[in-house]
């Protein structure tokens, strides 16, 4: 599974399963494929995925397909089915597959808002942000209000079985970077569908107390994303976002793993973005040690953003940083498997998950 985030997957029928995604925020240009019972993204359209020696023929009668590396069969694959609520509509008219996409087998996830103050300006944008891109091409809407949201998720969990849900945004202008408008969706969805866990996910606000709003809300999870963890990286890849300094996450990790709990506080980080492997595990053991779940995914570069001929980090190196990293989290008890709604608990956007290991008893 490393190794096929890192090379990507060349496929002979693209059109195979659910629709694979092309800009947009969170995992693009991937495609979900489940390997071993377990649904990863899986980069389909970089140009790492052109040249990667895994292949995967037509799925057959029944979905299944075969992974290749070069001439040997190497797995069985299978590429999730496209969702039913994709069919639907708003009440207001809005392909549902607008307002909302299925992430790996069963997640539900949306973009509040398809803006953002940061990649509005050349010179503050993430240049591996892509979140402009869906928009442009007519895929989504600038912003889904809580109604259309709610009417999305309720029909998900009907008509797919979606088991939790992941809500992003562009970080809109005010000190809290996006936060009013997740506690008004969460609250809307919890509405509709009170018993979905939901993860989520903006810059830390300036006001601490926007955790218990978001909480109250409805939020269950709540993910505060570096992206980079060393200034010298985030200055360079990510300068408007850098405007918030790593300090100012550590705070508000500190005082978000009081509201939500331990373990329910997530960061999601881009291992090859330029960070050191011993920078990632340092701030993953800093970060563990505050309560905080530390995703470390691999950096894959999408189609047309300024970042998108920088190489993917090779499984090599991602197994030397989630490896000891699996280990961190075992000994912490941190576990994916126990947090309720979101990327580390989909896991889908890496391997990390597979390097959790159950720590022995004593004497076992």
């Amino acid at each position: 599974m490393t190794q096929l985030q890192s090379h990507g997957l060349r496929l002979l029928d693209p059109g195979a399963g659910a629709p694979s995604r092309r800009g947009g925020a969170g995992p693009s240009d991937h495609k979900a494929v489940t390997v071993d019972g377990h649904t990863i993204m899986v980069p389909v359209h970089t140009s790492t995925a052109w040249g990667s020696p895994f292949v995967a023929g037509a799925p057959d009668a029944s979905g299944r397909s075969t992974l290749q590396r070069g001439a040997i069969s190497i797995a069985q694959i299978e590429f999730p089915k496209a969702p039913r609520f994709y069919a639907l509509q708003t009440f207001d008219g809005v392909p549902y597959s607008q307002i909302a996409t299925l992430h790996g087998a069963d997640v539900l996830a949306t973009t509040v808002l398809q803006t953002c103050i940061r990649y509005e300006s050349r010179r503050k944008a993430c240049r591996f942000c892509a979140l402009g891109q869906s928009l442009a091409a007519g895929r989504t809407i600038a912003r889904k209000t809580p109604e259309q949201l709610a009417e999305v998720a309720r029909m998900a969990v009907l008509l797919d079985g979606v088991k939790h849900m992941v809500m992003t945004t562009g970080t809109p202008a005010g000190d809290d970077r996006g936060a009013a408008v997740l506690a008004e969706s969460a609250f809307a969805i919890k509405a509709a569908v009170p018993h979905l866990p939901l993860q989520g996910q903006c810059e830390p606000p300036a006001d601490d107390r926007w955790f218990a709003r978001l909480h109250a809300a409805g939020i269950d999870t709540l993910g505060l994303h570096l992206e980079a963890v060393s200034e010298r990286v985030r200055r360079e890849v990510m300068p408007g976002k850098a405007e918030v300094p790593v300090s100012r996450y550590l705070s508000a990790f500190e005082a978000a793993v009081k509201v939500f709990g331990r373990g329910q506080v997530s960061t999601y980080i881009l291992a090859g973005l330029g960070d050191t492997r011993e920078e990632i595990l340092s701030m993953c053991e800093t970060l563990i040690g505050l309560g905080v779940y530390p995703f470390v995914v691999p950096f894959v570069p999408i189609s047309g953003t300024p970042m998108e001929d920088n190489p993917a980090p090779d499984a090599a190196w991602m197994q030397s940083v989630l490896q000891p990293l699996g280990s961190m989290l075992s000994v912490a008890g941190l576990r994916s498997s126990d947090i309720k709604a979101g990327c580390g608990k989909c896991g889908a956007c890496s391997s990390l998950s597979q390097y959790e290991q159950p720590v022995a008893l004593a004497g076992a």
